[in-house]
């Protein structure tokens, strides 16, 4: 059991840093130019949050393709992996 939960977080953990590498590498502007200072940092911090999110958080989108919010959001994801998880593989 141990060595599953160690597993887990070594892979969990090697993909976040995967994750960090390439929201670096599409750091750029509308220009082409590499962004710099609070832009980059900003771009990463919102790169990487959407990067690990999962296929559930993306499905997340109301009739218009807007995507939800708080409760409806939290619902939508619950019953998105509810699904998932009873669907047959």
């Amino acid at each position: 059991m141990r060595m599953i939960l160690a597993a887990l977080a070594l892979v969990s953990m090697t993909g976040l840093a995967h994750a960090g590498e390439a929201c670096e590498a599409k750091a750029i502007d509308k220009n082409g130019k590499p962004l710099a200072g609070a832009a980059k940092s900003s771009f990463i911090k919102k790169c990487e949050k959407t990067s690990g999110a999962s296929a559930c958080a993306l499905k997340a989108v109301d009739k218009n393709g807007k995507a939800l919010a708080g409760a409806a959001k939290n619902s939508s994801i619950k019953k998105c992996e509810k699904d998932a998880a009873s669907a047959p593989q």
